[in-house]
């Protein structure tokens, strides 16, 4: 099988199971590993280094493994390839808020988005639990597809022994952003010991967010209707209004394709800041608009896989039946 092929069963398999809770998914045991390592080397002094030692060592440890399930078979490496990917369970989580509001229990649906963000959402209403909900499908489409499909198909141009590094690194990645999502604060406790961490997520995430924002995105907007302009206008506009170096990118493509305004008025652990704003407020927040974010996110990962997989075809030769690779 070429490797489209096998990424392509892969993402149908995601698409098919999405994250069901009963499985040992692995990003908890790289949870787990992460939790040893921190128990282990917390106590040293120097936080900032054994935070890295610890990064580098849950990376290194997590594509090694990769690669050693990789070379054992191939049905192993789509099954794991297939766990990189994210895109039924964030859709999955997007509807669930919708069909709670549809309901009218706001007091439910705060619940349930409190699973999903840090910001607190006890005073949230309506409106602001929509938005808290699209915001998360955009940024979290490049954590978890854009991102992982990237370093699949980049790990997939380089072999070792006879082994594709497409597992290794989609893992690996997984791996750093496991990390990030853990100790990648900067409160008292991982100011210091996460600082490795997160900056390696940032570095990583590059230039997915960018390629999402900047391609895929206003590509998928696009094929879904809502024309490629006004995401690139406002992703070249508003991309950079926003605290995270990356996260920016995909939420204002998400914003100008979909006719939001993300950003503004928003409280973290009692406490009111004002978010620069991404986007133009067309219109309000409607609890319809989660189902336009839905859409517009499956989108971008179909664009994605077909995207990677061509340029991935014409870098091997294939796409003209060239052999040079």
């Amino acid at each position: 099988m070429n490797f489209y092929e096998i990424y392509g069963v892969a993402y149908v398999l995601d698409l098919i199971l999405g994250d069901p809770h009963w499985f040992p998914h692995p990003v908890r045991i790289i949870g787990k590993l992460i939790e040893i390592f921190e128990k282990t080397l917390y106590g040293f002094k120097n936080k900032k280094l054994f935070g890295g030692i610890m990064a580098i060592l849950v990376i290194g440890i997590t594509g090694v493994v990769s690669y050693y399930l990789a070379k054992v078979s191939v049905v192993l490496e789509i099954f794991f390839l297939y766990t990189t990917l994210a895109t039924k369970s964030l859709g999955a989580e997007g509807i669930r808020i919708y069909k709670v509001l549809k309901t009218g229990d706001l007091e439910l649906a705060k619940r349930e988005i409190s699973y999903l963000v840090s910001r607190d959402t006890d005073s949230m209403d309506e409106v602001q639990i929509v938005r808290s909900t699209i915001e998360t499908i955009a940024e979290n489409s490049v954590d978890g597809v854009i991102a992982p499909m990237f370093y699949a198909f980049l790990g997939s141009l380089i072999m070792v022994n006879g082994v594709s590094l497409a597992l290794p690194f989609a893992m690996g990645y997984k791996a750093v952003n496991t990390l990030d999502s853990m100790v990648g604060y900067k409160n008292d406790k991982y100011i210091d010991f996460g600082m490795v961490s997160a900056k390696i997520d940032d570095l990583f995430n590059l230039v997915p967010s960018r390629i999402a924002g900047m391609v895929l995105i206003p590509l998928a907007s696009f094929l879904t209707g809502t024309g490629y302009s006004k995401p690139l206008f406002i992703f070249y506009r508003d991309r950079l209004n926003h605290s995270s170096p990356n996260s920016g990118h995909p939420e204002a493509a998400f914003a100008g394709a979909l006719g939001l305004q993300f950003g503004g008025k928003t409280s973290y652990f009692g406490k009111f800041y004002e978010k620069p704003t991404i986007g133009d407020k067309i219109k309000e927040f409607q609890m319809e608009d989660i189902r336009r974010a839905f859409k517009l996110m499956y989108m971008t990962s179909f664009v994605g896989l077909i995207i990677f997989s061509l340029i991935h075809m014409m870098i091997r030769g294939e796409l003209l039946g060239l052999t040079w690779w």
